[in-house]
């Protein structure tokens, strides 16, 4: 399994959501890190980096992230400076819930993925709208009053709406100013993330994308946090997972994703996460 010291799951989501409203000065002292729940963070202030699967998004106040669960990423901000953000952590069965075959309410972040650009930059007046749909939110989960839980609900869920809207009618062209990445390393774990289940090799990457092996690792790792192969079993691994939770069997689910020896894809999927594949599904 993954070196934790290097890229490992950071926190955990065992209710419907939850809001961060987070001030600090001090530079953020994280690893590169991945979740089983989906994140929004709103950037209100700060000079921040902030790296999602080999790309580095130059955040601008108000700008909007959408972080899939199993990506990996990074916050990089500069010491000394003020750093505020607002970070939703939001459980999928929650949006599963509240729901249709017309409305998908997870379908922000699928599009996200799709698109392979996890920013959005609202402009104008959606900037306070945005800012407002936030504050009531953080407003509502720390009230007392009647039925605050559930105006609470209302409130992410207006957000996951507005959300879902701007994002299907934004520019599909990149603002190339607001993101840097190395288009080889890209191109390298997308034939990983597309190849899972047969033999990947540093010296078949290496060989199909005519560079050398030293490169690759170096490069690889100094964009991803951690080791070709560590990235390669972690996405063996949430693929079988997300194939268990959808009712593929389990030694189905373990092949496919690329796992030879059954008993190595136990004792991995058990160091990830924390029980057998069977009590997962």
């Amino acid at each position: 399994m993954l070196d934790r010291s290097e890229v490992g799951k950071r926190g955990y989501l065992n209710e419907d959501y939850r809001l961060f409203h987070l001030r600090d000065s001090r530079g953020v002292q994280l690893g590169y890190h991945y979740h089983e729940f989906d994140k929004v963070i709103l950037q209100l202030a700060g000079k921040v980096t902030y790296s999602i699967e080999g790309k580095q998004y130059l955040l601008q106040p108000m700008d909007i992230l959408l972080v899939s669960r199993n990506l990996i990423h990074l916050p990089a901000a500069e010491p000394g400076q003020p750093y505020e953000r607002m970070v939703l952590w939001i459980n999928r069965d929650f949006l599963a819930r509240f729901s249709t075959p017309q409305a998908d309410l997870s379908a922000c972040f699928s599009l996200a993925c799709q698109r392979e650009f996890h920013l959005y930059r609202p402009r104008g007046e959606e900037r306070n709208r945005y800012r407002d749909l936030f504050g009531r939110l953080e407003e509502a989960a720390q009230s007392k009053e009647f039925a605050a839980p559930l105006l609470a609900d209302t409130c992410a869920l207006q957000l996951m709406v507005a959300l879902n809207r701007d994002l299907r009618e934004a520019p599909t062209e990149k603002a190339t100013v607001s993101y840097r990445f190395d288009p080889k390393m890209e191109e390298v774990t997308h034939f990983i993330r597309d190849h899972l289940s047969e033999e990947l090799t540093i010296e078949r990457l290496a060989g199909t994308f005519f560079i050398s092996r030293y490169y690759l690792m170096h490069r690889f790792k100094e964009i991803y946090g951690c080791t070709v192969h560590q990235y390669i079993r972690q996405k063996r691994l949430q693929q079988a997972a997300e194939q268990i939770r959808q009712g593929v069997p389990v030694l189905k689910a373990a092949e496919e994703a690329g796992f030879g020896d059954y008993s190595v894809f136990l004792r991995a999927f058990r160091s990830a996460y924390g029980r057998s594949p069977r009590s997962w599904k």
